[in-house]
């Protein structure tokens, strides 16, 4: 596959992670690289030494560029990819050009990829499905969105020249769909649908459409019936596949009697039981859901249930997604700080009967009423922080008037204000308000329903700060 790219001249827009390691691929296939981003990053030396060329921040693209691979973050109105659409440039991503550069075996096949998209549950679910790709004996690995970039993955080689995996569990974000055209997945699950990430897209309808993407050539479409937005996704595909969590139909893989069951690969028309739901790791419907999804994908590949039913029941979940971190005076506190928009709290909340809920941060224009409307009876008490602070505050006065409400000022930029207010002290004042709140029995949830970048420097550093503001209570 390297006359794809061998002596043709590449811009790679911008330099994260992704960006890193498709410049280092493009050069080992040959390319002519160039280098773009906001300001100069470390690693731009190294791949300067290799033979890439850095041109700094640039608006257009240069002569003779022949394609761009951009960085998820960068926007399609940015003005370098706008430039590219009128030259006719093509402009691809990371994952793209993943697919493009796969590995093949001595036979010319190339790794099958089980992709996963979602507004929530993504990590999870594609975790879920490495955890049964090893129960089952694969080579496979969790890359994308999570995890290692596509592009090293899937050009790894063995020893022997073969490709490393064998199965690939891939997890892919809106952003990364849209620079997205030829990838064909073995299977693909839209897990859901929700209002987020609008201000990148530029409506609900493009991001809808940017996820569905991820479907155009899977010969198996899987979604959760549950989510209207996914369910209608799929409904037109060849092979539809849906996930309940009632009894499943025919087509479908539900819940029946506490097990999760197979009816759309199973040979026996009732069913195959995979697994008890008490033996999975991570609580909450949602999970469920997630474990489902993950099944169907594993299942539309020939996994046996067997091994699907040994992966979920040895999944432990992942950092920062709904993790019980300790329980003080028989308050459990729990660490969901990846519910980082409305949709991904509210599937956090109904796993616990009541709530001390923590929540705040960057809501970035998504609505609050129907989640706080939904989880009001659940609520024992909330601790709000972060810049909309105020944008929930109104909410719950509106929908749980009578919940107590305590509102913590914090700082800003990146974990500190002016005032050299830290993030990690803004949490331990949230952490002992909710503790004052909480009645034995209770959960402390850290689920903000919003992005962590106005306090924190991400999800990760606000869910550390959670858990060591618990450990001080102890």
């Amino acid at each position: 596959m390297t006359v794809l790219v061998q002596g043709r001249t590449v811009l790679v827009a911008g330099l994260g992670i992704s960006g890193a390691a498709a410049a280092r691929v493009l050069l080992g296939r040959g390319a002519q690289v160039l280098l773009t981003d906001a300001s100069e990053r470390p690693v731009v030396a190294e791949l300067a030494a290799a033979g890439a060329t850095w041109l700094g921040r640039i608006d257009s693209v240069p002569e003779g560029t022949a394609l761009v691979v951009t960085s998820p973050g960068w926007r399609p109105d940015a003005p370098l990819l706008e430039d590219a659409a009128r030259r006719g440039v093509e402009v691809i991503g990371e994952p793209e050009l993943a697919w493009r550069l796969r590995a093949v075996d001595a036979a010319g096949n190339a790794a099958p990829w089980l992709a996963v998209t979602g507004t929530n549950g993504k990590t999870t679910t594609v975790t879920m499905l490495e955890a049964i790709l090893l129960a089952a004996g694969r080579r496979a690995v969790a890359a994308g969105n999570v995890g290692r970039p596509l592009v090293e993955v899937v050009t790894s080689l063995e020893d022997d020249g073969t490709p490393a995996y064998d199965a690939v569990a891939v997890e892919l974000s809106s952003f990364q769909l849209h620079w997205s055209s030829s990838i064909a997945p073995a299977a693909a699950a839209v897990l859901n649908v929700a209002d987020d990430h609008t201000d990148w897209h530029g409506s609900f309808a493009a991001y809808r459409d940017a996820k569905a993407k991820i479907l155009q050539h899977a010969p198996v479409a899987v979604a959760d019936a549950g989510n209207p937005v996914a369910a209608a996704l799929v409904a037109p595909h060849p092979r539809p596949v849906t996930v309940t969590l009632g009894e499943p139909a025919a087509g479908q893989l539900g819940v029946r009697a506490g097990a999760l069951v197979d009816r759309a690969f199973s040979a026996d028309p009732a069913g195959e039981v995979l697994l008890e739901r008490g033996r999975l790791q991570v609580p909450g419907p949602h999970n469920t859901v997630n474990a489902l999804a993950a099944a169907a994908l594993a299942r539309a590949v020939g996994i046996p249930g067997e091994a699907v039913g040994r992966g979920l029941a040895g999944f432990r979940g992942g950092a920062h997604r709904n993790v019980r971190v300790a329980t003080v005076g028989g308050v459990d506190y729990v660490d969901d700080s990846k519910a980082t928009n409305p949709h991904a709290a509210g599937a956090s909340l109904a796993a616990y009967p009541r709530v001390v809920w923590i929540a705040g941060g960057l809501l970035k224009g998504a609505d609050v009423d129907p989640l706080v409307a939904a989880v009001a009876s659940r609520l024992a008490g909330v601790v709000l922080l972060g810049r909309d602070r105020g944008v929930l505050a109104a909410s719950l006065a509106r929908h749980a008037p009578t919940v107590p409400v305590v509102t913590v000022e914090s700082g800003d930029d990146d974990g500190m204000d002016g005032t050299g207010v830290t993030g990690e002290a803004t949490m331990a004042h949230v952490v002992a308000a909710a503790a004052e709140l909480a009645r034995p029995g209770d959960t402390v949830l850290l689920a903000p329903a919003a992005a962590s970048m106005d306090v924190f420097r991400d999800y990760a550093h606000r869910g550390r700060a959670f858990a060591d503001a618990v450990a001080a209570l102890r």
